[in-house]
């Protein structure tokens, strides 16, 4: 391995953040994958694949979620050297799992390809590059779920309309669409002079433009008027005592100007535990019908991050946030010191029942989700098909004008195609949308504006095949994909001995 192969693995990663919004160039992570399953065919030994994996890793998520420094430094006020390091740390635990799939795909073939014939070198090639593609879907799959999981950049999500491939999300969630992904990419890498790889990524695009066109679920009902509040509150200014009236002013202003029969506001849109508002905004938040906003609410053993939906008469339904965000939302054991370098405000968070049911206005049922709980597609699922339509609260003000918020509103486009589900998103700074079923964007607000949106939606029934079986059938197909090799592996080893 030379210092040439570290260069190009790392500038393949970081052009991989092309291929996520605001960018979108979905062909660009195939490319860049299939260079670094490009390397890790050259590499002698699986600690070099490794520290290939790791290196495109890093070029990947530091390209893709520098944002994390503006979480940290800008908003959170960790001084800049510290930052600076816990930022490379994060990106270098996600480079990991990369790093884990070079060693695997090594430690399982040979490159002893000189002794074979024909035939075993062409079985061969099928082998290691069915075992790409399943080892990469793996690792990232393990991502989205060791340490409480952070599956954010997972290569699926590049992959939402135009591409082709969003034909399959409904089928396969986004591990499934990242498992093609990669095996379009080992196809390049074993295969790119043969026609016959061109014919096979041809028809797979072709299948999924089929697909794209199926309609997996259908409206019913009458439409509902719903109106989305970004209030653009500074994360600077919102925990200020002082500056609590700049929130209850803001949407109490909003939701007047922009009536609707729900008004949705954004996660904590208030700085105060939710039996600490006012009654007066909560009277203008419900002057036209059902209120649903972010709210700290108190419970038996704490604090708990909560969607409150609020009706005219002040009957309440609640869901709670389930899966919390480790140092945003909860202090993980031993890591009490990390905040005495960081202001991270309400972060004592206690996580709601996994089985808590849909919310419901006017006959329909919604299911809200809070933040970065839309990462995880198979806990969205958890509420369907009841559930008619998803609604997401973010605070993003915590990132700053950075990459976080277009990139976060491309994972929301996924989950709607995932479920068959439209979708509405009310952020504090953007990107506050309406999502269709099909994964397009019906409407967006500008970022960084104090403003609402107003859009007509409708609940839809029906279940994709994702909603009915999960990620389960992308892992199995994974795994699959590794058995060939894997059996291949232990039979070179019997003869051997």
């Amino acid at each position: 391995m030379t210092m040439r192969s570290l260069i190009v693995a790392l500038l393949a990663g970081a052009a991989t953040a092309f291929g996520f919004a605001p960018f979108e160039l979905f062909p660009i992570p195939i490319v860049t994958l299939a260079v670094l399953f490009a390397l890790w065919r050259r590499a002698a030994t699986p600690g070099e694949a490794a520290l290939l994996g790791f290196v495109w890793g890093m070029g990947c998520f530091l390209a893709g979620v520098s944002w994390v420094y503006v979480s940290l430094h800008d908003v959170g006020g960790m001084a800049l050297p510290l930052a600076a390091v816990a930022t490379l740390g994060f990106c270098a635990v996600l480079a990991v799992f990369p790093a884990l799939a070079g060693f695997f795909y090594r430690r399982t073939t040979t490159t002893d390809f000189a002794s074979a014939s024909a035939g075993q070198s062409n079985r061969r090639h099928w082998r290691e590059m069915l075992l790409l593609a399943g080892v990469w879907a793996l690792t990232e799959w393990l991502r989205g779920w060791v340490l409480t999981g952070f599956p954010w950049l997972a290569i699926g999500y590049s992959q939402i309309p135009p591409s082709p491939l969003a034909g399959y999300a409904p089928l396969v969630g986004v591990y499934g669409v990242g498992l093609l992904v990669a095996g379009v990419s080992s196809w390049l890498t074993f295969m790119w002079r043969q026609p016959a790889a061109w014919l096979m990524i041809s028809a797979l695009f072709a299948a999924g433009a089929g697909l794209r066109t199926i309609a997996w679920t259908q409206p019913v009902g009458e439409p509902l008027t719903v109106s989305l509040l970004q209030g653009n509150i500074p994360q600077t200014l919102k925990w200020v005592p002082e500056n609590l009236s700049l929130s209850i002013n803001t949407y109490a202003r909003l939701a007047a100007e922009h009536p609707a029969r729900l008004i949705v506001l954004p996660e904590t849109a208030i700085p105060l535990l939710f039996d600490e508002i006012p009654r007066d905004l909560l009277r203008h938040l419900t002057a036209n019908g059902d209120a649903l906003f972010g709210a700290a609410l108190r419970t038996r053993d704490g604090y708990a991050n909560s969607a409150v939906m609020l009706s005219p008469q002040f009957d309440m339904q609640v869901y709670s946030k389930v899966h919390l965000v480790p140092f945003g939302d909860y202090v993980p054991p031993g890591f009490d010191w990390f905040f005495g370098l960081v202001n991270i405000p309400m972060s004592q968070f206690r996580p709601g029942a996994p089985d808590q049911a849909p919310l419901v206005i006017a006959g329909r049922r919604l299911m809200p989700n809070i933040c970065y709980e839309d990462l995880f597609g198979e806990e969205i699922l958890r509420a369907l098909p009841q559930a008619m339509l998803l609604v997401n609260l973010s605070n993003t003000a915590w990132f700053g004008d950075s990459l976080a918020q277009p990139q976060h509103l491309q994972i929301a486009r996924m989950r709607a195609l995932e479920t068959g589900r439209p979708i509405l998103r009310a952020t504090n700074t953007g990107m506050t949308a309406a999502l269709a079923p099909d994964g397009s964007v019906t409407a967006v607000l500008p970022p960084f504006v104090a403003d609402a949106l107003t859009v007509s939606v409708r609940g839809y029934t029906g279940s994709t095949p994702f909603v009915l079986v999960g990620n389960t059938a992308a892992v199995l197909l994974a795994a699959l994909f590794c058995l060939p090799a894997l059996l291949a592996r232990q039979r070179e080893r019997r003869i051997r001995r």
